[in-house]
């Protein structure tokens, strides 16, 4: 896990170190945002989204409009992650649109990470896999895929 600076809600982090639980600037844990990303995908609105959460109406239109400005770019950095675990992974099919895709890929290079390196949550590995960037502006580009 490669340490990163910053404050999250929900989980026991420090000002100095951020653990996998958490993303860059964002208050809320990673398994709450990915949550709505999911939820998002199978049809939901912001303000169903955050009501089921318990999370702020604008917070989740936040967390939802930054992944969608994102989602070509998370999308290829997870498809890039996914190659790189499995390097016979079969070709991965589209799902119907840039934000389903992008959601797809993370699920994609989980799924290789677990099958090569073991067991690990979705979206606590997004975050790591990002290197807690994954909803941050272009300025914070993800780390290299090695």
């Amino acid at each position: 896990m490669r340490p990163r600076r910053g404050r999250c809600r929900g989980c026991a982090c420090t000002h100095v170190l951020l653990p996998d639980l958490c993303l860059l600037r964002r208050r809320d844990g990673v398994v709450v945002i990915g949550a709505a990303i999911e939820a998002k995908v199978s049809g939901l609105g912001h303000r169903a989204i955050a009501a089921g959460l318990g999370v702020p109406k604008d917070t989740v239109r936040g967390w939802l409009r930054r992944f969608e400005a994102g989602a070509e770019r998370i999308r290829a950095h997870f498809t890039a992650w996914a190659f790189a675990l499995d390097a016979e992974l079969s070709p991965i099919t589209p799902a119907g649109s840039v934000f389903a895709d992008a959601l797809g890929a993370i699920g994609v290079a989980g799924r290789a990470w677990v099958l090569r390196l073991g067991v690990a949550g979705v979206w606590p590995l997004a975050a790591t896999l990002s290197g807690g960037v994954l909803l941050c502006n272009t300025s914070s580009p993800f780390p290299v895929v090695r």
